[in-house]
């Protein structure tokens, strides 16, 4: 952990950049300390139906989600949410200033009992 998603309206597909966001993104939980790189995830949910608010415009929106294993303090997690929101909405600035665009982000802390996982790729990360 942690997980990036970014759920977008595919008429921005080419413009969002995801790519540079999603580096951005990864660097900078890596940064923080408190997460450890091998498990950072970046992923795309591009949406090729929707409708928003009277559906008159060619609207667009990312909503984000950062989900992160449970056990980190309310501090953190509000430190490293305001830093995201910063950096995304950095990231999108120039499109938003172009067309009708929202952006939304939340995180969520999954179920310390209930979230099973197994990742070899953390040894590759490990200090000898």
């Amino acid at each position: 952990m942690p997980h990036f998603y970014a759920e977008c309206t595919n008429n921005i597909r080419e413009e969002a950049d995801l790519p540079a966001l999603f580096a951005r993104v990864n660097q900078a939980l890596a940064d923080t300390g408190i997460f450890p790189l091998a498990g950072v995830r970046s992923r795309a949910i591009w949406l090729d139906t929707w409708q928003m608010a009277d559906g008159k415009q060619d609207y667009a929106f990312v909503h984000m989600t950062l989900k992160i294993g449970h056990g980190r303090s309310p501090e953190s997690r509000e430190q490293v949410g305001e830093m995201l929101f910063a950096l995304i909405k950095e990231h999108f600035a120039a499109l938003m200033a172009q067309r009708y665009l929202a952006l939304s982000f939340t995180m969520e802390e999954l179920d310390p009992l209930l979230n099973y996982k197994q990742n070899n790729v953390h040894a590759l990360f490990r200090k000898e």
